[in-house]
């Protein structure tokens, strides 16, 4: 049996400081992903209100939770 290469996108390779993008989209229903959650060697985006709502459930076996959530509130702070 031979192994496969390590998968290099794998969460642990992601950047800490990578900043998610107008193109990084929920999971759940394709709005701009504001929340990256680590969960094993994969990774799920959701927007605010998704991640919200899943927050409870996840946070017991996501390895990370990279919330930028409060980007949202940047333009109407004065």
């Amino acid at each position: 049996m031979t192994q496969s290469a390590p998968d290099t996108t794998s969460v642990e390779m992601l950047d800490a400081n990578h900043q998610l993008t107008a193109s990084d989209r929920c999971d759940s229903c394709g709005a701009q992903a504001y929340i990256r959650v680590a969960i094993g060697s994969s990774e799920l985006l959701f927007c605010a209100h998704h991640g919200k709502k899943y927050q409870e459930k996840l946070a017991t076996i996501a390895s990370n939770w990279h919330d930028e959530s409060d980007r949202l509130l940047q333009g109407n702070r004065s």
